[in-house]
């Protein structure tokens, strides 16, 4: 799962299982010429200036089928992060559009995530989508996601800001 379970402990219920057991693994991709770029500040104050080499880049659709999430990873300051932005309003194609949109941002194995509350504070401006003539349902997607508010953390007090986050990786529209 993109984000996993979020400070549980114990054993999974058996709802959990029957979630996990339905979900597919996501599409890995970032595409031949895939980049992420963002300025961090507030309690991670960093530059990310990723390459497709540099990152690890994963998309799988939301659930009932309502637009996407993309998943951005890779070094920032020696350790592993991650940014994942939900579409919840995007479709195949859909480009020139403005989509709001929900962010999680974690310092992978830290514990420590950041995440939006909800729709109104994050939106990504979906500037491309065009499908890729040898795949079926894959799409290029280049974009920019603004945040006019921080991240709150959700096990702590700190916050993160992330003005302007600029990707391009592939979504895959068929990964169920």
């Amino acid at each position: 799962m993109l984000l996993g379970p979020l400070g549980a402990c114990g054993a999974p219920s058996e709802a959990e299982v029957e979630v996990d057991a339905a979900l597919p693994p996501p599409a890995r991709t970032c595409g031949e010429h895939g980049f992420a770029t963002a300025s961090l500040f507030g309690s991670i104050e960093a530059e990310i200036k990723w390459s497709a080499d540099d990152m690890d880049c994963e998309n799988m659709r939301r659930p009932n089928g309502e637009g996407v999430r993309m998943r951005f990873a890779g070094d920032l300051s020696g350790e592993r992060f991650a940014i994942i932005i939900a579409l919840p309003g995007l479709q195949p194609g859909d480009s020139g559009v403005e989509v709001p949109s929900n962010v999680t941002a974690t310092v992978e194995g830290s514990g420590r995530f950041f995440s939006t509350p909800n729709l109104d504070s994050c939106w990504t401006e979906v500037s491309s989508q065009s499908t890729l003539a040898d795949d079926d349902g894959a799409h290029s997607i280049t974009g920019t996601l603004f945040c006019v508010a921080p991240l709150g953390e959700i096990n702590g007090d700190a916050a993160i800001s992330i003005p302007e986050f600029s990707f391009s990786a592939i979504v895959n529209w068929d990964e169920k």
